[in-house]
């Protein structure tokens, strides 16, 4: 089973936003929409470009600079120019708290 890490409260993630988040080291975004949490890294396969500005729409990510978007469940890539996923991370709510699967 994987180690869970504490990374925010369900108040400061409130439907439609996202929150980004440190583990370990690496960027970790965090984006609640369709009543779900989700955790993706905080990287564009296709540019290497960061995600946290970009558009964030019913269960998907687009990256900012060219609009390459990824399914927030699976990380797969929906459209060119991007063909490869994302990195996806399994998120639990305990309580009152968002934790996230190393």
């Amino acid at each position: 089973m994987p180690g869970f890490v504490a990374v925010a409260k369900v108040a400061d993630l409130p439907p439609g936003s996202k929150l980004l988040v440190t583990i370990n080291g690496a960027e970790v975004l965090l984006c609640h929409t369709l009543d779900r949490i989700f955790a993706v890294e905080n990287r564009c396969s296709h540019a290497e470009e960061r995600l946290d500005c970009g558009r964030m729409r019913s269960g998907w990510i687009a990256c900012p600079v060219h609009g390459a978007r990824f399914d927030l469940a699976s990380g797969e890539a929906m459209n060119p120019p991007a063909s490869q996923p994302i990195q996806t991370f399994t998120v639990r709510i305990t309580g009152d708290t968002v934790e996230v699967a190393l």
